[in-house]
């Protein structure tokens, strides 16, 4: 089990521009510090709350305008920001001072997150368990599409439970193979957030990878967690998975 510290003075310290309304740190870029890495309005810098004791926490803003998102995205935004990413996220993984290196989005009040403007979060830990990140058995599911050796399904085998959308690709990641990834990425979040039965207003994107050999990400929508997993870790799966394949496919493919 990896229990990690969460230094709450500091988590008492950050703002919040979802629940209370509070001024966006990120659209001031003229008072941003600590900044590694710049590319066509994406910023890559050190996090200022570093609520996570032991761990280095870094931010990637993912451009300029805060009421906007990835489905909202050109393709060639998209492109660059996935490829940026994963860059830094790389480099961090292979820089010898972690252990392991996370990589995730939040997005919406029910995300776990606290700034509306759109952003990924980079996490390197001196030491963690990585054996106890996820199961290769939440990457199973229902294949939706596959190109370039990026292949998208519809878990079968969910982390958490209800609807999640898995994308798995072999590693190293040739430009067009991570192109083609950005593209999944933005279709799966526009179908949670515009075309889903539910009314979505949150999501999760995770990256993981298994070794140097595959990269696997999963896509979920945020809803109140089941109490029954909560309590009991039982993890549900929706009766209508099919269906769901079937409209996601008509959708985008």
């Amino acid at each position: 089990m990896n229990i990690i510290d969460f230094d709450t003075r500091i988590g008492r310290q950050k703002p919040n521009s979802l629940l209370r309304g509070e001024a966006c740190p990120f659209c001031d870029r003229e008072h941003l510090t600590n900044i590694i890495a710049e590319e066509g309005g994406m910023i890559l810098l050190e996090n200022k709350y570093n609520v996570i004791v032991g761990a280095d926490q870094f931010v990637l803003i993912e451009g300029r305008e805060c009421q906007t998102d990835m489905p909202d995205y050109s393709k060639e935004k998209m492109h660059r920001l996935i490829a940026f990413g994963l860059h830094h996220w790389q480099a961090l993984l292979h820089s010898g001072r972690y252990e392991e290196v996370l990589f995730f989005k939040n997005f919406g009040p029910l995300s776990g997150g606290t700034i509306r403007h759109p952003h990924m979060q980079l996490v390197g830990f001196p030491k963690l368990d990585r054996n106890k990140l996820y199961q290769p058995e939440y990457f199973d599911g229902l294949l939706l599409a596959e190109k370039d050796q990026v292949a998208l399904s519809l878990s079968s085998s969910p982390s958490v439970g209800f609807w999640e959308l898995n994308l798995k690709a072999p590693l190293p990641l040739s430009p067009k193979q991570t192109d083609t990834l950005a593209d999944f990425i933005q279709i799966s979040v526009d179908y949670f957030m515009h075309h889903f039965h539910n009314h979505c207003q949150s999501y999760n994107i995770f990256f993981y990878h298994e070794a140097d050999r595959q990269l696997m990400v999963k896509i979920m929508p945020r809803y109140a967690t089941s109490p029954l997993y909560i309590g009991y870790g039982i993890r549900f799966r929706p009766t209508n998975l099919e269906e769901a394949a079937t409209d996601m496919k008509n959708l985008y493919f």
